[in-house]
């Protein structure tokens, strides 16, 4: 029965991010454990959007660390062959009268006093920087130019490597089963592969993390939520990878929209989706009254999508908490137990920033980001960390 210094539940980009940053900061055995493969869970479904914008000041910190490490990935790793297929083309965020526009003031002003380049354009700026659309409407408009989108995938499995250069153990194919607790301490798992010892233990499960309540009794609010995501093609009017990514907090879905390549635009909703009655990262149906929905939204803003055509479409689920913001830190109760769930569609702007601060917690160092505002206990106390613009993925 082989013992490690930390073993670490999921090999998505929070996963391997904690991995790597494990060994990095000196863990010398350390084993990942993957129900499937790399990068293959909730990680294959994120639309990759990179931004340091949220109504929730605490997000900002991280995704500013985060996006350090983007902007210089293969340094940062030490591997010259290390991608995250970064495009760093700016982020977009409007507001018309009404109740967004002075969160969306406050959101932007936090950015600034954290140091962040944040722009306040007027209309004619904004169409400069995005001619496919119109800003009528648009009462404040942000510009962040440094952020962009880049590829979830690429960066979990770019992770991985670099962890396995520096001695970390990762086997796909193992289901855990059980977690081992002995007097109220961790000491190991219990896997579809055998029973593995650690007196550390660290659950990155998202959509799965209700394994933690069962295997612990300790409740872990979090639901698995599903959300639909299309191309849309326009010949018309094209969506060149040098126009930023755009956030429309007028519209009713509050859409998100950036390029796709080619003449496509992705785009999806900011809201809440379809909740699961399981934990289910298969592809669900997307019905036409949807797609005609949001195609409708498209064209309020996008004029010449009002005629575009439906390319390709997917769902990807996000792992939801009650206040959609993760839970980061030690589970109370159960010690050596460390967790990392609940990003609620963010978590791959955040993950180079979490997988740091998480191995820290882990090793028992100080955290570069404080993790008492992320703590599980604040679901009980009512310090919910609530977005400013409702309940969604902006947070």
């Amino acid at each position: 029965m082989e013992n490690f210094d930390a073993i670490v539940i999921g090999a998505g980009v929070i996963g391997t991010s904690v991995a790597y940053h494990l060994a990095r900061l000196g863990a010398k055995k350390v084993l990942v454990l993957e129900r499937s493969q790399i990068g293959s869970g909730t990680s294959t479904q994120s639309s990759g959007i990179l931004r340091t914008h949220y109504s929730v000041i605490e997000n900002v910190e991280l995704a500013r660390r985060s996006w350090s490490v983007f902007t210089n990935f293969a340094e940062y790793l030490q591997d010259e062959d290390a991608a995250s297929g970064l495009v760093k083309c700016g982020y977009l965020i409007c507001a018309p009268d009404g109740p967004k526009l002075s969160p969306l003031q406050a959101a932007l002003e936090g950015q600034r006093a954290k140091g962040i380049e944040v722009q306040f354009l007027g209309r004619d700026e904004a169409r400069s920087l995005l001619p496919i659309a119109h800003f009528d409407d648009a009462a404040l408009i942000g510009y962040e130019p440094e952020a962009g989108f880049a590829d979830a995938y690429l960066v979990a499995t770019s992770f991985a490597r670099a962890a396995r250069r520096l001695g970390v153990k990762i086997m796909e194919g193992v289901n855990v089963e059980r977690l081992l607790v002995d007097n109220g301490k961790v000491c190991g798992v219990e896997t579809s592969q055998g029973t593995f010892r650690s007196d550390t233990v660290v659950s990155t499960q998202n959509i799965w993390a209700t394994d933690i309540e069962r295997w612990t009794g300790i409740p872990t609010p979090v639901v698995a939520e599903r959300h639909a995501v299309l191309a849309l093609e326009c010949t018309d009017a094209p969506y060149t990878f040098k126009m930023p990514v755009f956030k429309d907090l007028g519209s009713p879905g509050m859409l998100y929209c950036r390029s796709y390549g080619g003449n496509q635009m992705l785009v999806s909703e900011g809201i809440v989706g379809e909740t699961l009655p399981a934990p289910d990262n298969e592809q669900g149906d997307i019905s036409m009254d949807y797609v005609v929905d949001i195609g409708a939204q498209v064209a309020e803003r996008f004029q010449a999508y009002e005629t575009a055509g439906l390319a390709s479409s997917w769902t990807g689920v996000y792992d939801v908490t009650p206040d959609w913001n993760p839970v980061l830190g030690r589970v109370p109760g159960i010690e050596g137990l460390v967790v990392g769930y609940g990003f609620s569609g963010h978590g791959f702007k955040l993950s180079p920033g979490v997988g740091l601060v998480l191995a820290q917690e882990a090793l028992r160092l100080p955290t570069d980001v404080p993790l008492s505002p992320y703590a599980l206990e604040r679901f009980s106390s009512g310090q919910l960390l609530t977005g400013k613009y409702g309940l969604g993925a902006v947070s």
